[in-house]
């Protein structure tokens, strides 16, 4: 039979909704609300909404978005947030996802998008789409009895801070704007729209089977009361036999502006009576976290995997939003099967800013796209790339020069799912 791929229409959101909830193994009972229907997308673009339908019945399911990326040197790059990718175990093995995304792709790259982005569910599959993984995220268990800190002082911060508790209504007023300062300066950061805080803080309308736990809220302040950090989590509820508590603090958002402020915010969570174990969330892998511990081996890394993937749209305008380390030159032969951003292109780069544009001189590297997206972050050596025989040094020295340029300091780091 033929299966009907295309935008989805007002009155088949709900059932787009469902489709979603049951290709990632959580389905609903019930279609959701008018409500929570019209709260999540009544300002989305439904051109950007796909949906495959067999005799009416939603099959598989496709979203993007505009969102802001920052990239490295703290300018932000328009990209293509892709999301709710599902397709139903009944559908598999038809094509639909690469029908759906070739559309999308397209789609983004009229619209004058620099790069799509996603966080990927499982690895192998956005590879043959040119997406590369960009940005690693970690996950750490702290045993609050090994970390060593000392009780009395390992809540008070120094240097003039504080620590506040907060609610919900507090953090959807200060929480955007330490946001925004992070993105100012963090590669990886993507933006924070309005119903973000709405639904991390409980306001937002939620589907009847949806359950929601009010988190803890805590700011910390610098000297001149200005919020510099924001730590959100929750705590589950465990006794021994022995009745002595055994609860598990999960972080859900922390975000701080200096290392103060991250130090403070860690140190407080650690020092809270009745937890004993902490669960950091996703971070970057080069954190702070264990080594702002005395004992660094009672913070357990439980996850190392990968997290933000980019697909660059536009070659020259990415390579050209972002700074570098040294000053020189490169030519890239960028390969790209959908015909999307290929080329061969000359890259002029220095600590200021870089000249990107197509040339017919010599190539000096040559890799597919998503090798390229991977790179654009700064978080992966493009001579290990060589040796995996996934970047082709053409020139002698050019994976020196090309790790000299693209390589960063630190990590780049995306707080959030989308």
């Amino acid at each position: 039979m033929s299966l009907d791929v295309r935008p989805v229409t007002p009155s088949e959101i709900a059932d787009w909704m469902k489709a979603v909830r049951t290709g990632f193994l959580t389905p609903l009972a019930e279609k959701p609300g008018e409500e929570v229907v019209a709260d999540r997308f009544g300002d989305s673009d439904l051109s950007r909404m796909q949906g495959v339908f067999d005799e009416g019945r939603c099959v598989a399911t496709f979203r993007s978005f505009a969102q802001q990326l920052t990239v490295v040197g703290g300018a932000t790059v328009t990209a293509d947030a892709v999301t709710g990718v599902t397709v139903s175990p009944t559908h598999r093995r038809r094509g639909l996802l690469s029908r759906m995304m070739a559309t999308d792709l397209a789609a983004a790259k009229e619209r004058g998008e620099v790069v799509a982005s996603l966080i990927a569910a499982e690895y192998p599959i956005y590879g043959r789409y040119g997406f590369g993984p960009a940005a690693w995220a970690a996950e750490w268990e702290i045993s609050v009895d090994r970390a060593g800190l000392d009780p009395r002082r390992s809540g008070q911060p120094t240097g003039g801070g504080r620590v506040e508790m907060v609610d919900g209504a507090d953090v959807r007023k200060s929480g955007p704007e330490v946001h925004a300062a992070l993105a100012a300066r963090q590669p990886g950061v993507v933006d924070r729209g309005e119903r973000w805080w709405r639904t991390r803080t409980g306001v937002a309308p939620r589907a009847e089977h949806e359950m929601w736990s009010e988190p803890f809220y805590v700011v910390h302040r610098a000297a001149d009361g200005e919020a510099d950090g924001l730590l959100v989590y929750g705590v589950d509820e465990k006794w021994s036999d022995a009745k002595q508590p055994l609860n598990t603090a999960s972080v859900r958002d922390m975000i701080a502006l200096n290392p103060a402020a991250e130090r403070a915010l860690w140190h407080y969570l650690c020092s809270v009576d009745w937890i004993t174990t902490v669960r950091s969330g996703y971070r970057a892998p080069d954190d702070l976290l264990p080594l702002l511990l005395p004992d660094p081996r009672a913070a357990r890394m439980v996850t190392h995997a990968d997290w933000l993937w980019l697909r660059m749209l536009d070659v020259p305008r990415a390579l050209e939003a972002r700074t570098y380390a040294v000053e020189a030159s490169l030519v890239l032969d960028v390969r790209d099967t959908a015909g999307l951003a290929g080329g061969r292109f000359l890259l002029d780069a220095s600590d200021s800013g870089a000249r990107c544009t197509p040339t017919t001189r010599s190539a000096d590297l040559a890799l597919d796209v998503a090798e390229l997206s991977t790179l654009y972050l700064g978080d992966e050596s493009v001579r290990r790339l060589v040796d995996l025989g996934r970047v082709e040094e053409l020139r002698p020295g050019a994976a020196t020069t090309a790790d000299a340029l693209f390589r960063t300091g630190r990590r780049p780091w995306c707080p959030d799912v989308f």
